[in-house]
């Protein structure tokens, strides 16, 4: 699976640079992911932008790492995932799970809400 990675301040923007995610390629995006849990940064924000069509499996392992990130007081968000792949995520029920904003800029503003939120319950 070819990605894009860039790191911020507060967290870390992982670009999926390829058209097709089939359930197989969910590993791949375990490995470049979970490591950020053990860092000194831990936010992730998943870009779809490149994307035209998820396996459902593909989307429910997203689900599946985005609460293991929750569960260890980190953010992850998912943005920019195109009309089409909503649209199929939405019938299959999966979209109202998912951490999603329609920009980047907009999966920023949760991630730092959210760690605001963090340091206000600690």
């Amino acid at each position: 699976m070819k990605v894009k990675i860039d790191t911020r301040e507060k967290f870390h923007v992982i670009t999926i640079l390829e058209k097709e995610l089939s359930a197989n390629m969910s590993v791949n995006l375990e490995r470049y992911v979970k490591p950020f849990l053990d860092a000194n940064v831990k936010n992730v924000i998943v870009s779809l932008a490149e994307v035209e069509n998820i396996e459902n499996d593909f989307a429910k392992s997203l689900v599946n790492l985005q609460q293991e990130f929750y569960e260890n007081n980190a953010s992850f968000v998912i943005c920019c995932l195109p009309k089409a792949a909503e649209f199929q995520l939405d019938q299959d029920g999966i979209l109202e799970v998912m951490n999603l904003t329609p920009t980047e800029s907009e999966a920023w503003d949760i991630v730092q809400l959210e760690e605001i939120e963090r340091e206000l319950l600690n």
